[in-house]
């Protein structure tokens, strides 16, 4: 009876994954779609306390279970309410990491498992399946957790790029040797201590892999980690036989790896460069005007920037990460919402990597309550921006860097960008003229046609919103 209840929780649950993965995909419901797959996850958590047993024996030690789930709800719960939105990014990394971490204990924990009844048994053959879903767990796993670490680090400014000669094929080495240790360790089990190398090994290849990436190309090693850790999820699924753990890491591989399939397209990358920890490093920064003046730039008023908005036709708003260090989303709602009243036709234009990982600038919009309508992609305003009059970009560098186009010995050569150029009128707002991420000056800033506003973006945009209102 309590065997058919449990896989009733399951179905429950991988039901609600399915829904909540669904719901996740417009604005007006993700909260929603959280709720749900939390609510099941809840359930398969507490059907499998209470319910699964093995050989007649239930889990026990449920002090230890409601300790840690106690501990980990009270930490996560606290982390989530007090994170920033600009730090959003380094706490999903951070988070993804805990996942990866958690794979690959889980690996270390069952081939100790399994080495003990080997060693009480004698019997070394048959056992192909499970080690190779441990290995292969623990490898992922643990790539998963220490490139998130560096991620995590880079993000906040801990850590910085670095990279040396040679270091794809060190990474390529590591890789191959950790593989081969698993293939050695299927023929021989009772070599427990190849696993033990493994685990450094892939330590030390997530490491090494995520160290030269840098600029632009961090959404994408995000969403490429978060891929590795549903994998992760799954072989662990595979391991205990849990329906509900399997559905969830495949859910959360798959969705990872498409995405990671479109922001390396967003970004004109290979994956193979990414699995080899090849690309977006700053080796290149110096290099095709990155350094140096390309020429004098102007600077515009707020109120003749007011004048210029609000008799304009058509703005298209560009967020990006300043926007989010500012914490102005909500004020340029509001700059959004009178200009609508005076009759001006206001859009956003949504680059899918700016920011610092995947959607950052969406779900900043959404959180000021912006409508998800208004949201423009990169292809649809591409089209928009040749009948467009002003496009005010907030915060945003290298995903608007015509370089990107027009200098082959630029770093981010090739990245599909915003082509904001091709405006009637584009006024810059910046702290100052200091490089984005990527380390690379921005041509854009020189260009005839373009206006920079410096201040933080809530003070500027809040007095706009002022000086609109008295024209």
């Amino acid at each position: 009876m309590a065997e058919n209840i449990l896989i009733l929780c399951y179905l429950v649950a991988s039901v609600t994954f399915i829904l909540g993965l669904k719901m996740l995909s417009s604005p007006a419901s993700a909260r929603k779609g959280n709720l749900v797959a939390a609510a099941g996850m809840t359930i398969a958590i507490f059907g499998t306390i209470f319910l699964y047993e093995e050989n007649g024996i239930k889990l026990g030690n449920y002090a230890w279970i409601f300790g840690g789930l106690l501990i980990g709800t009270i930490v996560g719960t606290l982390a989530a309410k007090k994170v920033k939105m600009t730090a959003m990014p380094e706490m999903v990394s951070l988070f993804n990491g805990m996942g990866g971490a958690c794979a690959a204990l889980i690996s270390l924990v069952e081939f100790n498992h399994l080495a003990h009844e080997i060693l009480v048994t004698g019997i070394t053959y048959g056992h192909t399946g499970k080690i190779l879903i441990i290995a292969l767990g623990l490898i992922i796993g643990s790539v998963s957790f220490s490139g998130s670490m560096i991620a995590w680090g880079k993000l906040n400014g801990k850590v910085k790029d670095f990279s040396f000669a040679g270091q794809n094929i060190l990474n390529l080495v590591f890789l191959f040797v950790a593989l081969a240790c698993a293939a050695w360790m299927i023929i021989d089990p009772s070599q427990t201590y190849l696993l033990y190398i493994i685990f450094i090994l892939s330590l030390l290849y997530g490491i090494l892999f995520v160290l030269p990436i840098g600029g632009a190309d961090m959404p994408v090693v995000i969403s490429l980690l978060n891929s590795f850790t549903g994998v992760a999820a799954a072989f662990g699924g595979f391991l205990y036989d849990n329906k509900v753990m399997l559905t969830g890491g495949i859910l959360v591989g798959a969705a990872g790896t498409l995405l990671t399939i479109l922001m390396c397209k967003a970004m004109n990358r290979s994956l193979l460069n990414v699995l080899v920890g090849s690309f977006g490093g700053n080796k290149n920064a110096a290099a095709g005007g990155a350094s140096g003046s390309q020429g004098s730039y102007k600077e515009i008023s707020l109120s003749d920037t007011a004048m210029v908005m609000s008799y304009a036709n058509k703005v298209i708003i560009v967020p990006g990460y300043g926007l989010a260090v500012a914490q102005a989303q909500h004020a340029c709602h509001e700059l959004e919402k009178i200009l609508n009243e005076k009759g001006v036709e206001v859009t956003y234009a949504i680059h899918p990597v700016a920011g610092r990982m995947p959607g950052h600038m969406n779900v900043l919009l959404a959180e000021a309550d912006v409508p998800y309508e208004k949201l423009q992609e990169m292809e649809q305003a591409n089209d928009e921006f040749k009948t467009t009059d002003v496009v005010l970009i907030l915060g945003a560098n290298d995903v608007v860097n015509p370089a990107a186009k027009n200098d082959p010995a630029s770093p981010i050569y090739g990245m599909p960008i915003l082509e904001v150029e091709q405006a009637k009128t584009v006024i810059v707002n910046k702290r100052s003229m200091k490089p984005g991420y990527a380390g690379i000056e921005n041509e854009l800033f020189f260009q005839p046609k373009t206006s920079m506003l410096f201040g933080d973006a809530k003070k500027v945009l809040q007095d706009l919103c002022a000086e609109v209102k008295a024209i």
